[in-house]
């Protein structure tokens, strides 16, 4: 088996992805800073190495003897657009550089459909597409594809685009539970909109998979080496809200919130944000994405090359993570 790094390791991915390569028979290594909580992987005969995407030495140090990197750490809300270039895409410059120096044997890159643009309303988004972020978040998610892809030719690299993220641990989507347990789903925007979301514990799957039979980035065709990992069905903003109202037990209806009182609303929750030294959950780049036709993504790729099968459907999944955060006293 191989001896795998998995950066983030600490977080709602990178824990359940070290989890899963550990009951694979991997020798898992974690990088994690000094101050972070490590709790997620407790229980997980992991080896920890103190390290920062954003420390170039560290990064060396820390993958001396690693055959294969995952990279999961970085930032998906920021007090300021800034901490986005310096965590996902000079972090992913840094990796992808301390990988080749190491003599790593394949890193893979865990991207973000941010990075990939929005869909049409009436059809999925597929790798072949050029990339057309919207965001300050999907720019710099696709700036740190490229860095990656700069190191292609000194190793394998293969890049994982994964849509909404849920499950345990997932503190995100936890609000839609927690609002759907009010009775309420907050939907932005008039036009119901399609969307594609992954259960975590799927998404590990798909990205071991990716690491053992995924195609390198390269000359090939178009977006060869990425892939898209979904549940493989198209969803709206109300289904996930009341997938979540059944999981809790609670019938709950849609509150539209027009698009103009969106952008207010994230205007000032970045104005508490800096008040309180914290990255909004609200903000104006979400606004900015929510303004788009879709963000509906196939897997036809994932399934033919990888051979990746989602596993679970949004009911069961929601019914995981509300039972994760009742246990938690999280809801």
């Amino acid at each position: 088996m191989a001896k795998v790094l998995v950066t983030g390791a600490n977080g709602f991915v990178g824990g359940h992805l070290a989890a899963e390569l550990v009951s694979r028979g991997h020798r898992v290594a974690a990088l994690v800073r000094r101050t972070s909580d490590v709790s997620a992987l407790d229980g997980l005969a992991v080896e920890l190495r103190s390290g920062d995407v954003c420390d170039p030495a560290s990064l060396r140090a820390a993958m001396a003897g690693i055959e294969l990197v995952f990279h999961v750490a970085g930032l998906t809300k920021a007090r300021v657009p800034e901490d986005f270039v310096r965590v996902n895409r000079d972090g992913a410059r840094n990796v992808a550089r301390a990988a080749v120096e190491a003599g790593v044997r394949r890193l893979v890159h865990v991207s973000s459909i941010a990075a990939a643009g929005p869909s049409d309303a009436n059809r999925p988004r597929t790798e072949a597409e050029p990339a057309s972020p919207v965001s300050l978040y999907g720019l710099s998610k696709r700036a740190g594809e490229q860095e990656v892809e700069a190191v292609a030719a000194a190793l394998d690299v293969v890049i994982v685009r994964p849509p909404i993220v849920y499950g345990p641990r997932d503190l995100d989507v936890l609000e839609v539970v927690r609002a759907a347990a009010r009775g309420l789903v907050v939907q932005l925007g008039r036009a119901p909109k399609p969307y594609s979301v992954i259960h975590v514990r799927d998404l590990a799957r798909g990205l071991i998979l990716a690491a053992e039979r995924g195609s390198p980035v390269g000359d090939g065709p178009p977006g060869q080496g990425i892939y898209f990992l979904t549940d493989g069905r198209r969803h709206t903003w109300a289904e996930l809200g009341h997938a979540a109202a059944r999981a809790v037990g609670r019938r709950a209806r849609v509150i539209v919130l027009p698009l103009e009182v969106g952008w207010l609303a994230g205007v000032l929750s970045e104005w508490l944000g800096r008040l309180r030294n914290r990255a909004p959950i609200l903000n104006r780049d979400k606004i900015r994405e929510a303004r788009q036709a879709g963000w509906w993504f196939s897997t036809e790729r994932a399934r033919a090359e990888i051979g990746y099968e989602p596993t679970m459907t949004l009911d069961a999944g929601m019914a995981d993570a509300v039972a994760w955060a009742r246990a938690a006293g999280k809801l």
